[in-house]
């Protein structure tokens, strides 16, 4: 048996978590631990099908992670960078050689007067239960309406169409913001065959328990509301007394490692390397997460970590079981005028959501199995470099 010499913990056990775990036994020395609250692997890329039903958005850690892979059940309450500790809510403490924040993020302060109330997030493994049952309890025909057209408010508003309710989308500006014209175009030919009624200018002024109001003063009965608008991130770095962005996500250098503490490095929707952050998706995700690993293997390999490179390819949102709309994009994230649509992109999307727990297991047999497209840094690092970052 190979003597563990070196401990790195990493915390969060979303896709960038898991797959940095699995890629650090590359070094047979390396103990991991895996920090996560729930003992399931979440598929947040389809907590809208856990609402209606067509899946139950998780996968046993069994099935995506190492067996020599500690998982500790618990959530992190605290980092201490001088002592390399993490205090956990039981009341624990686990200390560490490096450290992998990989926290993920969450949804938006719901600060609309009546939203915290009476409309339902979506962002967490949490809240499909709760929102499942609500919308199990209205007869079909009655009004949904679904705050927030980003990829999340979209593909909710498809699945509760498609299934028979009266769903109203309340976009609060353009619908779809990260799409080109055509790959809008073709999400609202498709939501207006489902019967989905999208309002595009109206903000939400007011959440009541049956009815929401607008900043035109109209106000939209609503049986059940969905708030899918906007995403945060945990704010266990500021906790900590890290250095973080504006919205909280852990401020690193272009090799991910924090500003503050070479021995933490950062990963997924909670980090912002350069101030620059990528686009918050899993597929930025994963590949953050495996250079987040590698940036620990070298340090402790005594060799320079290489700085961040990936790339995109677009932007896949399902549209019901039957439909999608594939937004394609240029290698640094700048949308192409070119779309896939219909039938051949929902199996692509299926394609992608089973891909995605393809590589996260692959790797979990095979350390260093797990190859990402490169070359799309030069947008990012040109915004990148007119920050200066923060001393450390």
């Amino acid at each position: 048996m190979t003597d563990k010499h070196t401990h790195v913990v990493v915390i969060g056990g979303g896709y960038a978590g898991v797959i940095a775990a699995n890629h650090l036994r590359l070094d047979p020395t390396v103990a991991v631990t895996l920090i996560n609250p729930r003992p399931v692997f979440v598929e947040r890329i389809r907590l809208h099908q856990l609402v209606t039903g067509s899946d139950d958005a998780v996968v046993d850690y069994a099935d995506v992670l190492g067996t020599d892979v500690r998982l500790v059940v618990d959530s992190a309450e605290r980092i201490d960078a001088a002592a390399r500790t993490v205090a956990l809510a039981s009341g624990e403490a686990i200390g560490y050689d490096y450290l992998i924040y990989a926290v993920g993020s969450t949804g938006a302060v719901l600060g609309v007067p009546g939203a915290a109330e009476f409309a339902y997030p979506v962002s967490e493994f949490e809240h499909g239960e709760p929102l499942r049952a609500a919308v199990a309890g209205i007869r079909r025909g009655e009004p949904v309406t679904v705050v927030g057209a980003g990829p999340t408010g979209i593909e909710m508003a498809a699945e509760l169409a498609e299934e028979g309710h009266a769903v109203t989308l309340v976009c609060g500006g353009v619908l779809g913001p990260y799409l080109s014209g055509p790959g809008r175009a073709s999400v609202a030919r498709t939501l207006r065959r489902l019967g989905v009624t999208v309002l595009a200018e109206p903000k939400v002024a007011e959440v009541r328990r049956d009815a929401v109001t607008l900043s035109d003063g109209h106000a939209l009965p609503s049986a059940v509301t969905i708030w899918t608008a906007g995403f945060g991130v945990p704010d266990l770095a500021a906790r900590s007394g890290l250095t973080t962005d504006a919205i909280g996500r852990l401020l690193t250098d272009e090799t991910l490692t924090s500003v503050d503490d070479p021995r933490i490095v950062a990963a997924g929707d909670a980090s912002a390397p350069s101030d620059a952050p990528l686009r918050m998706s899993c597929q930025a995700a994963i590949p953050l997460g495996a250079q987040a690993a590698n940036t620990v293997l070298s340090r402790i390999a005594g060799t320079e970590p290489a700085t961040v490179n990936q790339a995109f390819t677009g932007q896949c949102i399902s549209l019901g079981r039957r439909a999608a709309t594939i937004q394609l994009a240029h290698l640094d994230d700048r949308v192409l005028p070119l779309y896939l649509g219909g039938r051949l992109a929902a199996g692509i999307k299926e394609a992608v959501c089973k891909g995605t727990i393809s590589f996260l297991s692959k790797e979990a047999r095979t350390p260093g199995s797990y190859f990402w497209l490169k070359g799309g840094n030069r947008a990012r690092r040109v915004a990148a470099a007119a920050v200066t970052a923060p001393a450390s």
